[in-house]
């Protein structure tokens, strides 16, 4: 079954960056449109980012376009989330997603974005 386990969250300041990495197994990841949502506490899950199977199609919530780049690595089966200029709004739990709600994904990694 579909498997996702993310990774690289942390304590950051604002303004630094992260780097999220999600492992994938038990799918045929290379043809996959995947997926980064996030949500914060007493939040819903709010969608961030989408890449296609190839990595050549991308898109961003307005939120983080411009600070957050997405990439996955077929070969690796690994989905990337490179976070720059953070920002204390940004502090959630961070979800990879075989879909935009988030129905199907890992366990997340929390990213704290304080000073």
């Amino acid at each position: 079954q579909v498997q996702l386990v993310e990774s690289g969250g942390g304590l950051v300041q604002p303004g630094g960056t992260l780097r999220l990495s999600c492992a994938a197994s038990g799918f045929t990841f290379s043809t996959y449109w995947m997926y980064w949502v996030r949500q914060a506490p007493e939040k819903g899950i709010e969608w961030v980012s989408l890449i296609n199977a190839h990595g050549r199609v991308t898109n961003y919530a307005d939120s983080v376009k411009g600070r957050f780049t997405i990439s996955r690595d077929n070969a690796k089966n690994t989905l990337y989330l490179q976070m720059n200029s953070l920002k204390p709004e940004d502090s959630a739990l961070y979800y990879c997603a075989t879909d935009q709600y988030g129905t199907n994904r890992g366990q997340g990694t929390q990213v704290t974005v304080s000073s």
